[in-house]
């Protein structure tokens, strides 16, 4: 028998499905799967640095999940599948190993410095994508589109407080906006996070050093 993630219960399993799946939309870089203790950290790069020169920022989205107390894994993965079992999902044959995973962000001493609407997040996430479509040409290359997304999604937004506008569209497409919400905003050394009631935004560098006042209404068009 394939190997399986023992879960908490159906909902979750769904809930797991549904991360996957939208991670998978946006990158094929897979997502990072740790359990420990009955947790389950559910990790998929957003935006990651292609190349030693490149200057995109690392922004990282993670949702966390109960799961069964023996449960224990650290790997990456492509996809999961259903089984007849709907507290266990089936894993692939093979892992992947991208240089993302390799980064792992602080797990204590997190500051908060500011707060910001999740309207606001929204509001810059839809702002982005409009300027990534209207912003690839017909028969532009692989290296063209992704040069394109990487200025757009890691430029400092002056509406997130100069933190990069890719934490906007890691929160949207990952389905963390939800409703109106203060969205706690913390830093640890290099990191900053978004701390979404359904899940978490992360960011290393390069970023604004330190984080200016951060609005919460209104955007730039």
């Amino acid at each position: 028998m394939p190997p399986r993630l023992v879960l908490a219960d159906p909902e979750t399993t769904r809930d797991v499905l549904t991360f996957v799946g939208r991670a998978a939309r946006i990158s094929d870089e897979g997502v990072r799967l740790q359990a420990r203790g009955g947790v389950l950290a559910l990790t998929t790069a957003v935006l990651a640095p292609h190349g030693i020169f490149d200057q995109t920022p690392t922004v990282l989205a993670m949702r966390v999940v109960a799961a069964d107390p023996e449960l224990e894994c650290d790997l990456v993965v492509a996809s999961l599948a259903a089984t007849d079992d709907d507290r266990m999902l089936e894993l692939p044959e093979t892992a992947l190993a991208p240089p993302w995973a390799g980064v792992a962000p602080p797990r204590g001493q997190w500051q908060r410095e500011a707060a910001i609407t999740a309207s606001v997040v929204a509001q810059r996430a839809q702002w982005g994508i409009s300027a990534v479509a209207h912003g690839t040409t017909d028969g532009a290359g692989e290296e063209a589109v992704r040069a394109l997304r990487a200025a757009i999604w890691g430029e400092p937004d002056p509406d997130l407080g100069e933190l990069p506008r890719g934490m906007a569209f890691a929160a949207d497409a990952l389905g963390f906006i939800s409703g109106e919400e203060d969205v706690p905003v913390m830093r640890s050394g290099r990191w900053t996070r978004m701390a979404f009631r359904r899940g978490h935004v992360l960011a290393r560098g390069p970023v604004a050093t330190g984080l200016t006042a951060v609005r919460g209404t209104g955007a730039a068009s």
